[in-house]
């Protein structure tokens, strides 16, 4: 039987993050090789992954990160069953760590397949899953570019990011800003062009039925309820939004108030649960 030191056991715990105990008895198993154990911990997980696969995992960690120069964004939720799980410090930065990698690609699938110490990043969230017996994975992936994106995260729970149209000065505060705008009051689109034509059609019926149940005339219906759907934008859209921090002025009069020829050229937003 191999002689399996503290120092193995400690070995494999920093390449694995796995349990003290699971990984002095791994290397047992494994009779010292390094290589068997770590492939006998993986596949640990991946029993535990099919043992769970039917568990909602609606905790975990939303993640936002920013490139070097500030010109694109990533935000990400790493997800897991429990609360508990979603707080622990080598969770979130296990998040964090994937948001950075996830800077590198363009969609999910593309930072799934990526190498991340040698496994990809879909045969990691495998093993961690063995490591903590919860089923993970990465459930948000939003990616924005632009002239300058900034980011907002709130209580690790709800990611944003903002486009701006331009670095200028006091960009930086302005995106923080507005993410923090988007993350409060969840918009549904930029702005009237972004929403889906279907959702206006259904809440100008929505409006029309409820202006006939006040007894309106069928006449004054369409005029009634234009004014409706201006005030839908108001509510749902995020640069006619009230800016949160001075309701005085929309987001796009806050923006512009920043620098007059500024405008907020997209967002991303995403939450657990």
């Amino acid at each position: 039987m191999a002689n399996i030191t503290a120092a193995d056991v400690n070995k494999l715990r920093t390449i694995t993050g796995a349990g003290m105990m699971d990984c002095k008895k791994a290397l047992v198993e494994a009779e010292g090789d390094f290589d068997l154990a770590i492939e006998n911990l993986r596949k640990k997980g991946q029993k535990v992954a099919a043992n769970r696969s039917d568990r909602e995992s609606t905790e975990g960690a939303a993640i936002a990160v920013i490139n070097a120069d500030k010109t694109a964004g990533v935000a990400i939720t790493l997800n897991c069953e429990t609360d508990f799980v979603g707080k622990n410090e080598s969770f979130v930065k296990l998040a964090t760590d994937l948001a950075n990698q996830a800077l590198n690609y363009a969609t999910k699938e593309e930072l799934l397949a990526s190498d991340f110490g040698g496994i990809t990043v879909a045969e990691k969230l495998i093993e961690q899953t063995g490591v903590i017996g919860e089923k993970i994975e990465v459930g948000s992936f939003e990616r924005l570019e632009g002239a300058f994106v900034g980011s907002y995260i709130h209580a690790g729970k709800i990611a944003t990011l903002v486009a701006l149209s331009a670095n200028v000065e006091g960009a930086d505060e302005a995106a923080k800003n507005v993410a923090m705008q988007a993350a409060a009051m969840n918009p549904i689109a930029l702005n009237e062009a972004g929403v889906d034509a279907a959702i206006i059609e259904k809440e100008i019926e929505i409006a029309k039925e409820q202006l006939r149940a006040e007894g309106k005339p069928e006449a004054m219906l369409e005029n009634i309820s234009k004014g409706k759907i201006q005030r839908f934008y108001k509510d749902n859209t995020l640069v006619n939004q009230d800016y949160i921090k001075d309701g005085s002025m929309s987001v796009a009069a806050y923006i512009k108030s920043v620098e007059a020829n500024l405008t907020v050229s997209g967002f991303k937003r995403v939450a657990l649960g």
